[in-house]
């Protein structure tokens, strides 16, 4: 669990001992149970809580049948969080603009009645709320309405578009905001959702272990793009990246199995049995970049994924990992990786 908690997105010890009798939280999905992020019968401190995680908001009690409490439980892998947030009264959030990242909100009962950039739309049982991020919302949540919830990273969603596409992302993702989860494509979006919660729950699990949430965030990430309207849907649905030439999806295939070695264009081209030229004339026109920039960024991506992952009795250091993705010199190496993924190799080693 040690290494759960490290990617924890708030501090899983309760903010404060709650001082009036503990409402039991209905519903708590197995995985998140032990994992609770929050709990407080002070409206103030639940909408500075909740603002942390979703975006600064005014939060108003609408009943005073009964007592107010809001707990939330959460697990956050790496740019992918699970929580359950339940406020046990009729309560309405207004956030003038959401935070920087993508949420799924699934009323697990009740319903929220929203206005999402102007717009009235109903939020139930069996359609989910899709938010972008910087978006004018105002949600009313009736009594016994608990919802589940994944938040996605921005960069993090792009980064999965892009290696979908075959191309890189140039303007935002723009969600439809309602998803029907009755729908057969849903199908995979509800499979994603469960896999992550039994690995979360296993105690044996590869995620326990520290393994396997780079793929595991791929797949909910991907499955959000599937099955939801989006800006980008129709390329997807159009097969961009099965377009691929044949020269590319082998180099491709070539740099993946050998993305800790010290390869270079020559190397590809010789595996493919091709000119050097081919091969980069074959990436700028189905991808748009060049092949020793694709293979960089993949080994950003790893070297990422590594530190993320790693604790401090793991010993994990930045300059062993960079040398080990086959970045020889340091200071390119961060700078590289900050203009990719906003912070520091050394922030992400110390989240």
């Amino acid at each position: 669990m040690a290494r759960l908690s490290k990617l924890g997105f708030i501090d899983v010890g309760r903010t404060r001992t709650p001082p009036r009798r503990r409402i039991r939280s209905r519903g708590v999905p197995t995985a998140l149970v032990g994992h609770e992020i929050f709990c407080t019968d002070d409206a103030a401190e639940a909408s500075e809580l909740v603002g942390q995680f979703l975006g600064t908001n005014q939060l108003e009690v609408n009943t005073t049948e009964g007592p107010f409490q809001a707990t939330m439980n959460g697990v956050r892998l790496r740019d992918v969080t699970l929580a359950y947030l339940d406020f046990h009264a009729a309560t309405t959030l207004e956030f003038p603009k959401t935070g920087d990242h993508y949420s799924v909100h699934m009323p697990m009962s009740g319903r929220a009645q929203c206005v999402y950039d102007g717009a009235p739309i109903d939020s139930l049982s069996y359609l989910a709320l899709v938010v972008n991020p910087g978006t004018e919302l105002t949600m009313a949540l009736e009594f016994d309405s608990p919802q589940l919830i994944v938040r996605i990273e921005v960069q993090a969603l792009e980064r999965q578009l892009a290696r979908m596409l075959g191309r890189t992302v140039t303007r935002p993702v723009i969600f439809g905001s309602s998803m029907d989860l009755t729908t057969d494509p849903a199908v995979r979006w509800h499979g994603a959702i469960q896999l992550l919660s039994s690995e979360v729950m296993t105690p044996r699990s590869l995620i326990q272990q520290g393994i396997g949430a780079g793929p595991l965030e791929e797949l909910v990430i991907s499955s959000l793009l599937w099955v939801q309207r989006s800006t980008f849907h129709d390329d997807l649905m159009a097969g961009s990246s099965q377009r691929r030439g044949t020269t590319v999806r082998r180099a491709i295939a070539y740099m993946e199995e050998n993305l800790s070695w010290p390869i270079g264009l020559p190397d590809i081209a010789r595996a493919l049995d091709v000119s050097v030229r081919s091969v980069q004339k074959a990436f700028h026109d189905d991808l748009g970049t060049t092949p020793m920039n694709y293979l960089r960024d993949r080994r950003l991506e790893r070297a990422r994924a590594e530190l993320a992952d790693a604790l401090p009795s793991d010993g994990v250091t930045v300059t062993d990992v960079a040398e080990r993705w086959g970045f020889g010199h340091l200071g390119n190496f961060s700078a590289m990786y900050r203009k990719r993924f906003g912070e520091s190799p050394s922030e992400t080693l110390r989240r």
